[in-house]
């Protein structure tokens, strides 16, 4: 594996896999201490990329004077 990180997407595929091969028991201990320990990297990775892209999310609102103000992305209250 190449020292770049994986993509959100790579990562969660990874993540799956590793899950898929850890609910099957088939591995030595050994084997699913080093899976797991992958997985939490994956996990931390994933959970640092959605982060980044919550606070990325915004919504842009044309303001009365014709200026802009960025507004952070939040679910609707009313409903």
């Amino acid at each position: 594996m190449s020292d770049e990180a994986p993509t959100f997407e790579q990562a969660l595929q990874e993540l799956e896999e590793v899950v898929a091969r850890l609910e099957e028991g088939k591995l030595v201990l050994e084997e699913s201490m080093t899976l797991f320990e992958r997985g939490q990297e994956l996990v931390t990775l994933c959970n640092k990329a959605l982060d980044s892209a919550e606070l990325r999310i915004e919504k842009v609102r044309s303001t009365a004077d014709e200026t802009y103000e960025v507004i952070p992305f939040e679910e609707p209250e009313d409903g």
